[in-house]
């Protein structure tokens, strides 16, 4: 267009000289302000589509959905809403949500607490929630908590690759004024077949294996007091040997909500503990693998590749009097074996 115009004014008459100048000058403030028009278009768009400045900075982001991105897919018959929440489902929940807690979705019976279901019984849980294999599974707690982390570790551990957590969760989306139902949920029963993935956990005869491994590090996602052994919830406190600590929470924002913190802000805060995705090998735990879930998926949120739970966690280790622990505070005889 402006080549032209400049072709124009070379062949044009002196005469018209002035007015092609003042004809151009007006067609670049006209496309001045085309231009501005398109981008704050354009700006329009991404916060139709879900608000996509929250998540998009997450290597893995397809992990983590916004209040909007639910908004847009409250219809949708392959996804289907999950509630983690322990109470408050009769008095409102998202239009369409199931609800089930993670205790119903461990192994009572198990000799450990804290262990998942066996496949069977897992498999039969997940159906009852009108799961399938192919169904996009959208987790939420009170905030972004291990309730919903802890359904996304399992689903991982059975084979389910396609499961999200809303951050936030409910009180983000009812904080907005949004759409709030009391009716129960229906659904039909889905077809979803566990296959367990070993890779995703590890045991305790693996974890004794690494405590002298320089490629692995262990991660203690409990309290600094836990950690400590100043609060001792087994038969003995402390920590593994070599293990560093890292209480889950930090991962959340400063708030009434509790939302992830921004990507780099996380990186950050695990670089800081010793924990890149260039280690070989993270094996996070907790008491029960609840809170370690929690890490779980924020590592794999940030891309890493290269985690693994503890499932025994520390429910196992601290009850076994024949591994070795640390124990800061020494209120513990049997400190060194």
């Amino acid at each position: 267009m402006k080549s032209f115009k400049r072709t124009a004014m070379i062949m044009a008459a002196g005469a018209l000289f002035l007015s092609a100048c003042g004809e151009e000058e007006v067609d670049e403030a006209q496309g001045e302000e085309a231009a501005d028009a398109d981008t704050a278009e354009e700006n329009d768009d991404e916060e139709a589509d879900g608000g996509e400045s929250e998540v998009s900075s997450y290597p893995n982001e397809d992990l983590l959905v916004d209040t909007d991105w639910v908004e847009d897919h409250l219809e949708d018959d392959d996804v289907v809403f999950v509630d983690m929440r322990d109470e408050g489902f009769e008095g409102g929940h998202i239009p369409g949500a199931v609800n089930i807690t993670w205790q119903e979705l461990n192994d009572m019976d198990h000799g450990v607490d804290g262990f998942i279901l066996g496949p069977d019984e897992y498999e039969e849980k997940i159906e009852e929630l009108g799961i399938s294999d192919d169904t996009t599974v959208i987790a939420y707690g009170d905030g972004t908590g291990t309730g919903p982390a802890r359904l996304f570790y399992g689903l991982d551990y059975y084979g389910h690759d396609d499961v999200r957590i809303l951050n936030g969760g409910f009180n983000a989306w009812n904080s907005e004024g949004r759409e709030l139902s009391s009716e129960p949920a229906e659904p039909e029963a889905g077809s979803f077949t566990a296959e367990a993935d070993e890779s995703t956990t590890v045991d305790l005869d693996y974890v004794e294996a690494s405590i002298d491994d320089e490629d692995s590090v262990l991660l203690d996602v409990r309290s600094e007091e836990e950690y400590a052994g100043e609060d001792v919830r087994t038969e003995r406190g402390g920590h593994i040997p070599g293990a560093v600590n890292l209480p889950w929470g930090e991962t959340l924002e400063d708030g009434d909500i509790e939302y992830l913190k921004e990507a780099e802000e996380l990186k950050a805060l695990f670089e800081d503990h010793g924990v890149t995705p260039e280690e070989e090998e993270i094996i996070v735990y907790c008491q029960t693998n609840v809170r370690a879930a929690h890490t779980y998926y924020v590592l794999n949120l940030l891309g890493f590749d290269n985690v693994v739970a503890y499932e025994g966690s520390w429910s196992e280790w601290g009850n076994n009097p024949d591994v070795p622990i640390d124990n800061p505070s020494g209120d513990d005889e049997e400190d060194e074996e």
